[in-house]
This record gives C-alpha cells, sequence and structure tokens, in this order.
C-alpha cells in the first residue's frame, strides 16, 4: 500500500512545514524537520535527521547527506532575529554533520554557497561567508564569519579560516592548516598559522591550464615569494607578465585584483 506522502518522496515521519516550496521531485528522509521559509528545487536529495530551517533557498540536484544543520540562526551575539538568509546553488555534495549558518545583518545579510561544491563531513561556514564554485572542503574545515572563498579551491581537513579572512581562486590548503591572512589565488600553503609552500601546478595542469598560463603562474610565485619584494614592488613585475606571457592575462588581472583589496590588517600569507 502506498501514500501520496510516500509517492511524493517525503517520509512519512519528516516534518515539512505546509508553507515551505518544495519541488515535487525533492526527496526528503526520514525525521528531517523542514521550516517555513525554505525552498528546494528540483532534483535535490535530503537525508534522514536534518534540520532546514530559517530563509533558506537550496538549489538543484544537490545531494544532502543525513545529519546536517541548515539555515540555523549565526553564531553571533548581535544577532537579534533579522530575516537573513542562507542561498545554496546547484550540484552539491553536503556530507554528514554540516553545519551553515544564515547571515547576519552587519554585512549584506546573506551566507552563500555556488554550485559543483564537494563539501566533506563536519564543516562549519559561519554566517556571511560566500563560496564560489568546484570547491573541495575536506572534513572538519571550519570558515569563520565574513570569509570568501574563491572558485576551484580545496582546503584540507581540519582546515581553519579566520573570520572576514579571502581566500583567492585555485588556492590550496594542507590538513590543518590555519589562514589568518589573505591566500592569493593558486598558492599552496600549510602550518599553524600558515606560510606560502608552492602554487597549485598540479591542480592547474588537470583543469587545463596551458604551459604558457602555468609558466606566468610560476612568475607570479618568483615575484612573491623568491625575489624579496615589497607587496608594491611584486604587483610592478606581475603588472608586467603579460608580455611575455600573453595567455596568463586573466590569472594576472585575477591575481592583481586580489591584491589590491589585500586587508592592510592581516595582509596576505607569506
Amino acid at each position: 500500500m502506498t501514500s501520496s506522502v510516500a509517492l511524493s518522496g517525503i517520509h512519512p515521519t519528516a516534518l515539512v512545514d505546509s508553507f515551505a516550496q518544495l519541488d515535487s521531485s525533492v526527496s526528503v528522509g526520514p525525521f528531517t524537520v523542514i521550516g517555513p521559509d525554505v525552498r528546494i528545487a528540483a532534483g535535490t536529495t535530503i537525508g534522514a535527521h536534518c534540520v532546514i530551517e530559517g530563509h533558506t533557498t537550496i538549489g538543484r540536484d544537490n545531494r544532502i547527506f543525513q545529519f546536517n544543520s541548515l539555515g540555523a540562526i549565526p553564531q553571533d551575539k548581535k544577532y537579534a532575529g533579522e530575516p537573513c538568509e542562507l542561498v545554496i546553488g546547484d550540484r552539491n555534495t553536503i556530507r554528514e554533520f554540516c553545519t551553515f549558518n544564515i547571515g547576519s545583518p552587519g554585512d549584506q545579510g546573506m551566507t552563500r554557497l555556488g554550485n559543483d561544491n564537494w563539501i566533506m563531513a563536519y564543516v562549519h561556514i559561519a554566517h556571511d561567508c560566500v563560496v564560489g564554485d568546484n570547491t573541495i572542503f575536506a572534513n572538519n574545515t571550519t570558515l569563520g564569519g565574513h570569509v570568501q572563498i574563491g572558485d576551484w579551491v580545496i582546503l584540507g581537513g581540519f582546515t581553519g579560516v579566520h573570520q572576514f579572512v579571502r581566500v583567492g581562486a585555485h588556492s590550496f590548503t594542507a590538513v590543518s592548516s590555519v589562514l589568518l591572512a589573505d591566500l592569493p589565488p593558486f598558492v599552496m600553503c600549510q602550518g599553524q598559522p600558515a606560510g606560502a609552500r608552492s602554487m597549485n601546478f598540479e591542480g592547474l595542469r588537470r583543469r587545463g591550464f596551458s604551459v604558457d598560463r602555468i609558466a606566468g603562474v610560476k612568475a607570479m610565485h618568483k615575484a612573491l615569494y623568491r625575489d624579496n619584494l615589497t607587496l608594491e614592488q611584486a604587483k610592478l613585475r606581475i603588472a608586467e607578465l603579460t608580455q611575455k606571457h600573453p595567455q596568463s592575462e586573466p590569472d594576472v588581472q585575477m591575481m592583481l585584483s586580489f591584491l589590491q583589496h589585500a586587508s592592510p590588517q592581516r595582509g596576505i600569507v607569506r
């Protein structure tokens, strides 16, 4: 015997508020609780024993495993019940025991996770974080509030990122790294606090970077970390690299933009 609830993909023990907006193709596992201000798009699956609350929007074809808490209020003493948001994009994998909080009124009021991210177990994404696309967060990665993570970033297990820190695209942290400063694009780092070790050349090759583009990234690494230049001198050197490595123009511009907005208080990982 089947019921309309079972046919809809929502387990009979799940508690889905009547005001929640779920596409008919969404699957919800047993004992999961979904609040009234939640919207979930087509093809997404929610495992057992999850709590999805707050003003939370989840896109298409996400796979959310059991025991996740998504959309809870921020761990911020200043928060006073404002209608802030959590927005999750498409095709993300979110493994067990992750906690993603909504934003806070002290920023833009939104925490955002992009598309095609691979989020392993016990990851915490705090209020007002912005995560790009195609990232990998290994187990127990923790982001403080207001952190910005670029596309294709890989954060090793037990990485901790201090609040307001920015992590540039294609960068990589080793296990148990602690980021107290901005991590420029392409840089691999390790340590507590983290120090720069190299550039993520293998990752760039896997993503189809040409030989010339990788040579440009190597030259940026040399200017930033090998030639004993000040940051201002390194930026001038990097700006000239497109003359020798024309294919690296987008990479150079991304690096210069990142360095231009580096926090004077935190600086960059050195």
